[in-house]
């Protein structure tokens, strides 16, 4: 069939405003491969919401009210060091250590836990707006996300707000855990998806995408949910990724595609 030009032209203006006008359509990020380097075991019960590595320690925040907890592992061996449960009704979040602080979120109850990255325990709250879902530290700052396409910078110390990025060509996308890699890119869950987003915090454009959904087997997805937990080890380009209630977790690289 012969096309009309005119019929053509118009489809192509039609389809630049979809985009978000002529010429201004973001193009699609490159796509990223993970790399499977090593499998660790993972408590199947966690409800998995944050995780942090911080020298031979490994932090895991979990959720849901009454049964929300904040862990501390010994990276090598596995062996629990300490465990704390968070009164209801808070419903646990993203964790992340900045200096000698380890910050909790909580989802809708617009308060932020500091706390003794040794004991665990509360040392103060910090209120804030909105609801909390994924955190990280790097540089001097935290990042902070709401399961918007937006991320929110944070004083370490006070927790009040410095600034935030939107994310450029992904509107559809809600941020969940988050962690700052040693390179200052942000590395994200997009929730509900198998989607981990690397981010530049600074322009928020998408600098790379990454597939998770081939990461558990079909008897092991039967039982598990979505996955959010991701953590880079440090000195090294491997990261930490697990789920909610997932049986294992993956030591992996991201690669290009």
């Amino acid at each position: 069939m012969e096309l009309n030009p005119r019929a053509l032209a118009i489809g192509v203006l039609v389809g630049s405003l979809l985009t978000g006008g002529c010429g201004d359509a973001e193009p699609e990020p490159p796509g990223l491969r993970i790399e499977v380097v090593g499998v660790r075991p993972h408590d199947p019960g966690a409800f998995t919401q944050g995780l942090e590595v911080d020298g031979d320690t490994l932090y895991e925040g979990t959720g849901l009210r009454g049964r929300s907890t904040v862990r501390a592992t010994d990276l090598r061996t596995g062996a629990e060091l300490t465990r704390v449960e968070l009164p209801e009704p808070y419903f646990g979040e993203g964790i992340a250590r900045a200096g000698d602080t380890l910050w909790q979120l909580t989802w809708q109850d617009g308060v932020a836990f500091a706390r003794d990255p040794v004991t665990l325990h509360t040392r103060t709250e910090a209120a804030y707006q909105g609801e909390g879902w994924g955190l990280c530290a790097r540089d001097g700052r935290l990042v902070m996300s709401d399961g918007t396409n937006t991320l929110t910078f944070r004083d370490p110390v006070t927790f009040t707000p410095t600034g935030s990025v939107t994310l450029r060509g992904q509107r559809g996308a809600h941020l969940n855990e988050l962690d700052c890699a040693a390179d200052g890119s942000v590395y994200a869950n997009d929730y509900p998806t198998n989607r981990i987003l690397r981010i530049d915090p600074d322009s928020g454009v998408v600098l790379g995408v990454a597939d998770a959904s081939a990461l558990l087997t079909r008897e092991q997805r039967a039982d598990a949910e979505v996955l959010n937990g991701i953590a880079q080890l440090p000195g090294t380009d491997r990261f930490l990724i697990t789920g909610k209630y997932w049986p294992a977790m993956f030591e992996v690289r991201f690669v290009p595609a």
